[in-house]
């Protein structure tokens, strides 16, 4: 990897430059550590709005920020973009598709990835949206569709064409599938003049009795209704069983029933995205087991946080969240903790900090839950969302580029480039 070794230094290896990683590597205190980042991109992803990418409201570098240019300073700091497939614990080293690295202390950062519940047919049939590729994949399927469905005599197969599945009802699931419906409302009509617009049809599948399972009843309640006056077809209590590739089979309060869809999209569950190497016993439902200093259990050296990292307490028995804020908040901890443990200070306890949830349904809708039953809904809740999305993006060109297009996609919705085929 090119990376000098200074005895004077301990090396802190992070690997993994999401939300939680960035917060690590630019808070370690540089006159104590040496800093090595590894991640399979040269670039952040700021993942809340690649659904945005996918329905072509923003361009990919809207949403994509370099490394490089989040940390600039370069003393004792290092960044490889690399892909790491094994740790070696007894030798505190990592291995790397660019070449191997020891460690004094390592930090996995590496975030989720989509869980299919051991369902092959699905797993290779229907779209995720975890990354930039995964979303201008689905962009490119969505109007080559569209495209296709313009030129068929066949009226099944346009219907096929352009009915969409959305298995999850989550934030990404909420908020993919009303963007989806906007495409339905304002772009098709002028787009798409000789395309009948019933023939979109739009489907969001949960499995539990409620959307937006982490917020309050009220606001999944009004995401509901929101969804449902855009027409999004909303099956609750629904598992997805089988995919074809044409046939969605779905368990719908327990009478079988299928969906004719050529686009089903993923979004119905994570799982941390692991690294081999380290101990079974410290993997629980596809996550690192931490202590509360994010230390995986069984090792000294070696931390875990976000998405990867499970911390059990009685409030989350089951871990935190696997959103961006638990990430964040434990890479801010645990850069303070290994800064004060080199100069002989105490580590504190992580203990996470509920910043509230939110989801948008469209234009003028969304939902946002915040501490002290604090709630907003509608217009007002749809400001908060863009606002504080925007305050965290990093890069002040991306802020403004971001800004113009939602203001442009206001008031003039327009269909966008096919890319790539």
């Amino acid at each position: 990897m090119n990376i000098p070794y200074i005895t004077s230094l301990k090396r802190v290896v992070i690997i993994g430059a999401g939300f939680g990683g960035l917060q690590i590597a630019k808070r370690l205190n540089r006159n104590y550590f040496q800093v090595v980042l590894l991640d399979k991109n040269n670039y952040h992803t700021f993942q809340p709005l690649l659904y945005q990418v996918a329905t072509a409201v923003l361009e990919p570098d809207s949403i994509a920020y370099s490394i490089r240019n989040i940390i600039k300073y370069n003393n004792n700091f290092y960044f490889r973009v690399a892909k790491v497939y094994n740790i070696d614990p007894n030798q505190n080293k990592i291995y790397s598709n660019i070449g191997n690295i020891n460690y004094d202390y390592l930090i996995i950062a590496t975030g989720s990835t989509t869980n299919f519940f051991c369902q092959k047919n699905i797993e290779s049939l229907s779209l995720t949206m975890k990354s930039i590729q995964d979303s201008l994949d689905l962009r490119n399927l969505i109007f080559q569709n569209f495209e296709t469905a313009i030129i068929t005599n066949d009226v099944n197969k346009r219907k096929l064409l352009m009915t969409f599945v959305i298995v999850g009802g989550g934030a990404t699931g909420v908020e993919l599938s009303g963007s989806l419906a906007e495409i339905k409302n304002y772009v098709l009509p002028r787009d798409y003049p000789d395309i009948d617009v019933n023939d979109m049809n739009i489907y969001l599948i949960q499995a539990s009795n409620k959307i937006l399972e982490c917020m309050s009843q009220k606001s999944s309640e009004q995401a509901l209704k929101d969804l449902k006056e855009l027409g999004v077809n909303i099956w609750l209590n629904s598992v997805v069983t089988d995919y074809d590739g044409k046939i969605v089979n779905i368990i719908n309060n327990n009478i079988n029933k299928q969906i004719k869809s050529a686009n089903v999209i993923w979004a119905a569950g994570v799982k941390g995205a692991l690294i081999d190497g380290l101990d079974k016993l410290v993997i629980e439902h596809g996550r690192f087991l931490v202590d509360n200093y994010n230390r995986i259990k069984k090792y000294e050296n070696i931390f875990a946080i976000g998405d990867v990292a499970m911390i059990k307490d009685e409030k989350y028995p089951k871990g935190h969240p696997m959103t961006v804020q638990p990430a964040i908040q434990q890479g801010i901890r645990l850069a303070k903790n290994l800064n004060n443990m080199i100069v002989g200070k105490k580590m504190k306890h992580f203990h996470y900090v509920n910043m509230g949830y939110m989801a948008i349904i469209g234009r003028n809708k969304a939902v946002c839950d915040f501490p002290l039953k604090l709630r907003f809904k509608g217009f007002i809740a749809w400001l908060i969302w863009m606002f504080i999305h925007l305050i965290n993006l990093y890069g002040f060109r991306n802020k403004i580029i971001t800004l113009i297009n939602w203001m442009l996609q206001y008031y003039n919705k327009s269909i966008k480039l096919i890319i790539r085929k």
